[in-house]
């Protein structure tokens, strides 16, 4: 039986925050992707969609110009970083992507939301 929490996805471009949502759509959960980096109003994750369940990617700046394309300087992805900190504060669940696949990286959240989430606590896979 699918969740019925609502589940926000942040963390900055490049994470996989857009291939995790489908992930975890395609298996039944209600998700949807915060583009919170974007955003200078620092609890702008919750006022969009006020999730029961907040899961935070990490990705090195390297992996991001990699991943997107981006032409970044580290100075960009540090101010990306400084907008994501209230929500990687108040994260369930951190989940580091520099060396996991896109299976991995779903295979963790699924094994996070699949566990008991009774207890309020930051996890870190």
């Amino acid at each position: 039986m699918a969740d019925t929490r609502k589940i926000g996805l942040v963390g900055p471009c490049g994470a996989g925050k857009t291939t995790l949502a489908a992930g975890l759509q395609q298996q039944g959960f209600q998700v949807r992707a915060i583009a919170q980096e974007h955003s200078y109003v620092p609890s702008m994750w919750k006022r969009l969609t006020n999730p029961d369940i907040l899961i935070y990617l990490e990705v090195s700046f390297e992996n991001t110009v990699k991943r997107r394309k981006l032409d970044w300087t580290p100075d960009e992805y540090q101010e990306q970083l400084r907008r994501l900190s209230h929500a990687r504060q108040h994260a369930d669940l951190i989940i580091p992507t520099d060396h996991l696949t896109i299976e991995q990286v779903l295979e963790a959240a699924l094994k996070f939301l699949n566990q008991e989430l009774g207890k309020k606590g930051k996890a870190v896979v």
